[in-house]
């Protein structure tokens, strides 16, 4: 999807066409041009046909609809965690539980267990989750993960189980190219309330960004440049409330006592 916008725009920009001039020669509306160009649209076959054939690109768009089209239709979460592996950045707040990628595979059984899941499925969906943390975080060039946890997140589970969590979030978070911090209970109400997301930065042109939200059935991936600006707004909300990454150890590191 990001390298089908990023010709169009450039192809569009080269040629010194409007998008209501673009639209007019392909027989769309100058909106559905610019949400080509945005990804909140994907031209469909005869459309990406005529735009080949008025930038002169061969094939290219037809191939790179086609392929944002099957992307489209995949399983709701293997476009974000395709993504999520592609990331120069992830920003990931969670009020409630711990980050899927800083999970223990014993911690991401039991929030499987407790969730509507089939017990059948169980195996398979940790393994997946495990599988996630190895695809974005094992390559010799990882993304640079930073979490803000909400304290709350630390303390469900039993002792045992949390014992281990946490101290792998310590190791986790001494390396270099990671950051965790955690949102005191202290801070009171706050915008993090309203639901967990995520905030991945891609590379490319553009820098282009993705976020995803969760809910009870299910996420979505969001590209929409107000949106993650509103998502961005809450992260800097959230940032100024939460602990910086020492004291946030320290912080870990005194719950885990408790949990002894």
């Amino acid at each position: 999807m990001n390298d089908l916008r990023e010709l169009l725009r450039r192809e569009r920009n080269n040629r010194g066409l409007t998008q209501d001039q673009t639209g007019v020669t392909v027989n769309v509306s100058a909106s559905s041009i610019g949400a080509f160009e945005t990804g909140r649209m994907v031209p469909m076959p005869d459309t990406a046909k005529a735009l080949d054939a008025l930038f002169e690109t061969g094939t290219q768009i037809q191939e790179l609809s086609a392929r944002a089209r099957a992307e489209a239709s995949a399983p709701w979460l293997r476009p974000w965690t395709d993504n999520e592996q592609r990331a120069t950045l992830i920003r990931w707040f969670e009020h409630s539980l711990i980050p899927g990628l800083l999970q223990t595979e014993a911690y991401a059984r039991a929030i499987l267990t407790v969730g509507p899941h089939r017990r059948d499925k169980l195996d398979e969906l940790t393994a997946a989750r495990i599988e996630r943390q190895t695809a974005a975080l094992g390559p010799d060039d990882p993304p640079a993960p930073v979490g803000i946890i909400g304290e709350a997140a630390l303390r469900y589970g039993d002792g045992a189980l949390m014992k281990e969590q946490l101290e792998h979030l310590i190791d986790v978070g001494d390396r270099p190219n990671v950051q965790i911090r955690i949102l005191p209970m202290s801070a009171g109400l706050h915008a993090g309330l309203a639901g967990a997301f995520v905030v991945a930065s891609l590379p490319g042109a553009g820098s282009p960004r993705l976020a995803y939200l969760d809910d009870q059935l299910r996420g979505r991936t969001v590209a929409d440049a107000e949106e993650i600006g509103e998502l961005d707004r809450t992260w800097e909300s959230l940032s100024g409330l939460a602990l910086p990454c020492g004291q946030s150890r320290d912080l870990i590191l005194r719950i885990i006592d408790e949990h002894t």
